[in-house]
């Protein structure tokens, strides 16, 4: 089966966005506080990390589809039809847009929740992996038992509220292995296998 990989930069209190949807510049300068140039799936952007950063941002262009909710959707105005990453997204919402401007652009709205969006993303994305976004919809995979690896890009600030990586999981404790860490410029990648429960 597909790999499932639940991720996003967090700050070192627990915040993937902070009070009033901020702290993004913070969460997401390592994204480009480096030397090292390497276009994204769009025109539109480019990652410039540091050379530690590198070989993670070169496997977050390996991603086969992209599991998100309405409220990063939005946030981000549907990336403007084109993810950074290239790869298919599967938004999970109860009502599915009915002014999205870009009907051609790879974007899936699955309104019969966070399992069949999963399900629909490891179909699309073959024989890479699946990324889904922490917060609520990262949340429900993980309680259901779904994902695969936790990935955070820990960032050293505090944004001192904002909404979580992970809130109130449900059947916790969910044991995580051993992570791999890389040591970037101004973030620390850190990489758990989820332990499966028995």
């Amino acid at each position: 089966m597909t790999k499932v990989i639940m991720g996003a930069s967090m700050s070192l209190d627990g915040y993937i966005a902070g009070p009033n949807e901020s702290g993004f510049d913070h969460l997401f300068a390592w994204h480009n506080n480096g030397e090292v140039e390497i276009p994204a799936a769009h025109e539109q952007w480019t990652f410039r990390p540091g050379r530690a950063s590198e070989p993670v941002v070169r496997e977050y262009l390996q991603v086969g589809a992209i599991v998100c909710g309405r409220r990063l959707f939005d946030l981000t105005q549907g990336w403007g039809g084109h993810h950074p990453l290239g790869a298919p997204v599967f938004v999970v919402t109860h009502n599915v847009p009915t002014d999205w401007p870009h009907p051609d652009a790879p974007f899936t709205f699955v309104t019969d929740g966070v399992e069949s969006a999963v399900r629909q993303a490891q179909k699309a994305a073959g024989d890479s992996y699946v990324s889904i976004a922490a917060g609520n919809v990262g949340r429900q995979a993980l309680e259901a038992g779904l994902v695969d690896e936790v990935r955070v890009e820990l960032v050293p600030v505090f944004l001192g509220g904002g909404t979580r990586f992970a809130d109130d999981i449900a059947g916790a404790p969910v044991a995580l292995g051993n992570p791999r860490v890389i040591e970037g410029d101004r973030v620390t990648h850190l990489q758990y296998p989820v332990i499966p429960q028995s």
